[in-house]
């Protein structure tokens, strides 16, 4: 019995590494040299690859192509129909396989649905993409960003809640009590010992 689940109508390349419990519905197609994590979710109708690398927990809604160059750190989250591209100047008539930019996105950020994501950004930990933006430049962590261009509208606690900052720039997640701090706009998480992470754009 296999450690995961591929749909019978989707569709494997040979080099692929998917991770234990991860699942791929209907009508998808996995290209050679991508790695899947453990406990991922992807559903019907969704390109992945080739050379992509998602990590563990990573949720793909349907309809989403995931093209060379991107990587998904862990329990990224990804909406319906969100478009990558991996080309800032593509032409039918030119092969600009040589010119594909890194797309990063880090451990636990959102996408909404129906979003683009330009090639070449950074999207931080915990950042959440609202549905429909189109992002052109790097996003910070627990940003929340809307519209097209994407801009910052607001700061998101890991939960995705929106946040709010007292005078002394701190801010608690009613979710779970988790402690911000909003410093040279910068957030910072705070654990219950009040040692502050930093949380920052990462190579």
């Amino acid at each position: 019995m296999s450690a995961f689940f591929v749909h019978e109508s989707s569709y494997v390349d040979e080099g692929v590494t998917i991770g234990v419990d991860t699942k791929i519905w209907h009508f998808s197609h996995i290209l050679s040299g991508t790695i899947i994590g453990q406990c991922c979710s992807l559903g019907q109708n969704c390109v992945v690859g080739p050379k992509v690398i998602l990590g563990d927990g990573v949720k793909v809604q349907n309809n989403v192509s995931i093209y060379e160059g991107v990587i998904c750190e862990d329990e990224v989250f990804l909406g319906p129909s969100v478009v990558f591209t991996n080309v800032l100047n593509p032409r039918s008539f030119i092969v600009r396989r040589h010119e594909f930019k890194k797309t990063l996105l880090k451990k636990g950020c959102t996408v909404g649905a129906n979003a683009t994501i330009i090639c070449g950004v950074t999207i931080g930990e915990y950042a959440l993409v609202g549905a429909g933006a189109v992002v052109t430049k790097d996003v910070l962590p627990y940003a929340l960003v809307l519209g097209n261009p994407a801009r910052q509208r607001a700061w998101v606690s890991c939960a995705g809640n929106k946040l709010k900052f007292n005078e002394q720039g701190l801010a608690v997640d009613s979710f779970d009590g988790s402690q911000y701090l909003l410093k040279d706009g910068v957030v910072y998480t705070r654990s219950r010992t009040n040692k502050v992470r930093l949380n920052s754009l990462q190579y």
